[in-house]
């Protein structure tokens, strides 16, 4: 897919991999539509890139609703659609304290799968009827972002391992469904990466993980996660799978 004058949307673009992506995207010649709770830093991105900020809950569908149609009246409907947006909570099934918070488990399910769900169905739904864009009738792809967690999660990592393994678990079938209208679903999954996210998290902590990687021995770049997402909406033949991007990483129990 050419993605000049093209609709785009990316959920948390405000920062990390989102921000990279929105970024690439726009710098493509896309017209980005960035989505993130954070509504002063995404009104900052957006602004640099000559996109729309759209503050947006991915767990809420009326928010999503007013996100894509801000979007929508702005650029048209969204052909490319980029879910970001994730959070991480740490914490054993079973702690010294008790068995993990109910409530903060099913929260990062309720971002990372359920919001990833949210804002590609919503997104589908736009796209339902649009004429293709090539000859191979592509109509538009969705990319969705799983982790190598959701593959060799570790300890503590049960609410986030979890959450993302069903955001694998979905790019299968949601390509089986969505095919039929045009639209190719595909899933990313990160390393370690700079980002937000890994940022807190102690220097040994870090050491350990960048020992486990077999090359490069460093942390991904977001842009390099932004650079795969390019190829993706470029390549009509890749549909349908989890790509790793991680320098070779396996995590380890702990």
């Amino acid at each position: 897919m050419d993605v000049k004058d093209v609709a785009a949307v990316v959920t948390g673009g405000a920062s990390g991999l989102g921000q990279a992506t929105a970024r690439r995207l726009a710098k493509d010649g896309a017209k980005v539509t960035v989505l993130d709770m954070n509504a002063d830093k995404l009104a900052e991105v957006a602004g640099e890139i000559g996109g729309l900020a759209a503050p947006c809950d991915v767990t809420d569908p009326d928010s999503v609703r007013a996100a894509l149609d801000a979007g929508k009246e702005a650029h048209g409907p969204a052909r490319i659609v980029v879910n970001c947006a994730g959070v991480v909570h740490g914490g054993r099934v079973v702690g010294k304290n008790g068995p993990m918070d109910l409530a903060a488990f099913n929260r990062v399910v309720a971002i990372n799968l359920s919001g990833t769900f949210n804002v590609m169905s919503q997104a589908a739904w736009d796209m339902k009827g649009l004429e293709p864009m090539n000859d191979a009738g592509e109509v538009g792809v969705v990319i969705n972002t799983t982790s190598v967690a959701a593959f060799e999660g570790q300890f503590g990592q049960c609410a986030y391992a979890a959450s993302k393994g069903g955001v694998a678990a979905l790019t299968l079938p949601a390509t089986r469904e969505l095919c039929g209208m045009g639209v190719r679903v595909m899933c990313i999954a990160p390393g370690i990466f700079h980002t937000p996210m890994f940022g807190a998290l102690p220097q040994e902590v870090m050491d350990g993980l960048l020992a486990k990687t077999i090359f490069p021995k460093r942390l991904g770049n977001a842009e390099e996660y932004a650079d795969l997402v390019a190829a993706i909406v470029g390549n009509p033949m890749l549909n349908g799978e989890v790509i790793r991007l991680d320098g070779g990483i396996r995590l380890e129990p702990r």
